[in-house]
């Protein structure tokens, strides 16, 4: 497991007000050992919680060009017909997965292919499992042309904590199921729009792993 390269500015920040917070309680609490032993304590858990937050855990990806894989870890929180209007603009299934801040936040990209169209949108920050959060908070969509003509379209999504949406690729870039995609700091939801034609492999509640399980397979 290595730490991602987003996290480094903010866990080195973390860590020097964290240091200089335990210093103070030291001073503020002298004649109260126990009181800054328990303040410290619970400044190192949260210390440790940022930094497993910028955790990339290593993982052997099997790269199948008929498969779309899971772009990133969370739980399976929506699957059903929608009309996709931003790209695909036609009727696709939409599989939304959402994110606590105890997953891995990383994404990859769910099919082998061309990148062929990245736009970010401003937005609000509603809580990520609101259903207009998909339309109205910000967020960054990213459309794949798979090796077999067909595209999909994954969309990055922040939530009422998540404020910081990082997009790793652009427009005419090779796409691979074992390169990461982007990036979203502190819970958030991915939404992935395929052809009404692939065979959904994943159940409402599931658990999934980024670039391991299989959302779906194209027919």
């Amino acid at each position: 497991m290595t730490i991602h390269k987003e996290g480094f500015k903010i866990i080195a920040i973390a860590f020097v007000i964290l240091t200089a917070l335990n210093l103070i309680f030291v001073w503020a609490f002298a004649s109260l050992p126990l009181l800054y032993s328990i303040l410290g304590l619970a400044s190192l858990i949260f210390f440790i919680l940022v930094v497993s937050f910028f955790r990339i855990p290593k993982r052997t990806v099997t790269i199948n060009d008929n498969h779309i894989l899971a772009p990133s870890d969370g739980k399976v929180v929506v699957i059903e017909e929608v009309e996709e209007t931003e790209f695909l603009k036609e009727k696709c299934t939409q599989i939304s997965i959402f994110m606590s801040p105890l997953n891995v936040h990383c994404q990859w990209f769910p099919v082998n292919g061309e990148v062929t169209y990245t736009k970010y949108h401003k937005g609000t920050y509603l809580v990520a499992w609101h259903p207009k959060s998909s339309t109205e908070n910000e967020r960054n969509t990213i459309a794949v042309k798979a090796k077999n003509g067909q595209s999909i379209v994954f969309r990055q999504i922040a939530g009422a904590v998540a404020r910081r949406i990082v997009c790793f690729t652009k427009a005419g870039e090779t796409a691979k199921q074992d390169k990461q995609a982007g990036f979203i700091k502190f819970g958030s939801r991915i939404d992935v729009f395929i052809p009404l034609s692939a065979t959904i492999k994943v159940n409402l509640e599931e658990k999934v792993q980024g670039n391991q399980t299989i959302l779906a397979e194209f027919n």
